[in-house]
């Protein structure tokens, strides 16, 4: 039997082509995943531009079961599933600890399940960095993101008064219908009123500013730098505002601790509930894995990518 993956081939335009691969040998943990929808994410899209050839990228995947785990563990064979790997997932076939895979509910679809690992875990993990956020003041940036999508739902659903910053004018409408209560358009934040929690995937003068806008305890999330890696801000204003902190989120360190399966799990419930919307604004066969992954970087579309298999 055949299987195909996206590989990193630094002659070809776009650097990702799609090349048979040898077929995946599970270990006892691990199932065989018949992959039907990736998505894409900056992360991995980035890393392909500098890999050597032959790297695999992939991240999120959703999918079928075709072989069960040996040891019993994770879903049965046959069934609808939704995983992340830390590279290789956009494959034809993929094996897959159980540890990081969930079931999928039948009203689920596959391109929306392909959204939740990465994006959607980083803003749930994430938001959870300051414990309960029922009643408090959440600042998610970078708010049309595939993360700040999923956060500013997951925000309003816990309860919290959620603040989005957008890059344009023309952002505001949607991130309000995702569930804002208020946007901020621009790179910086106004050092009141403060905030208890602030999710921040932009890095620069964005973090810098959010920072010194942290109320006393509050939590700074850094899990991207789609500005900047580069960060001054004013220390005094900081440290005077009493035990807030700066928080560094790598969702790959973080599942050591708090297996995916399980959030992926609690995402594809809200999901089949009605209560979070993944919005894909782009939906591909994934053959056009280059032009997309390009489309990608220069920003020509808000959200998610998905790309499908046949």
């Amino acid at each position: 039997m055949s299987n195909r993956a996206v590989v990193v081939d630094s002659e070809a335009p776009g650097r990702l082509v799609i090349r048979p691969v040898p077929e995946p040998t599970p270990d006892r943990g691990e199932a065989v995943v018949r992959v039907k929808a990736l998505s894409l994410n900056r992360g991995e899209v980035r890393r392909s531009g500098m890999a050597p050839a032959g790297w695999r990228p992939g991240w999120d995947l959703a999918g079928t079961v075709e072989r069960a785990a040996a040891d019993g563990s994770g879903p049965r064979a046959g069934a609808r599933v939704v995983g992340l790997l830390p590279e290789g997932a956009w494959a034809e076939r993929v094996v897959v600890p159980t540890h990081a895979l969930a079931a999928l509910p039948d009203k689920v679809t596959f391109s929306q399940a392909a959204t939740f690992p990465v994006a959607g875990l980083t803003a749930l993990y994430g938001l959870a960095k300051r414990g309960q956020i029922l009643g408090r003041r959440v600042l998610v940036t970078g708010a049309t993101g595939g993360v700040g999508d999923f956060a500013v739902q997951l925000a309003r659903l816990s309860g919290a008064h959620v603040t989005a910053l957008v890059r344009r004018a023309d952002q505001v409408a949607a991130v309000r219908q995702w569930g804002a209560h208020e946007v901020v358009v621009g790179e910086e934040i106004s050092p009141a009123p403060k905030y208890d929690l602030v999710l921040d995937s932009v890095g620069g003068r964005t973090l810098g500013t959010a920072l010194v806008a942290l109320d006393r305890g509050g939590v700074a999330v850094t899990l991207g730098v789609s500005a900047s890696a580069e960060v001054t801000f004013d220390t005094r204003t900081f440290f005077v505002g009493g035990g807030a902190t700066l928080y560094g989120f790598y969702l790959f360190v973080e599942v050591g601790a708090e297996p995916a399966g399980g959030g992926l799990r609690r995402l594809a419930e809200l999901v089949a509930g009605g209560q979070v919307s993944p919005h894909v604004s782009l939906e591909r066969p994934w053959t056009d894995i280059a032009q997309v992954a390009q489309d990608l970087m220069a920003r020509r579309f808000p959200g998610k990518a998905v790309l499908t298999l046949e």
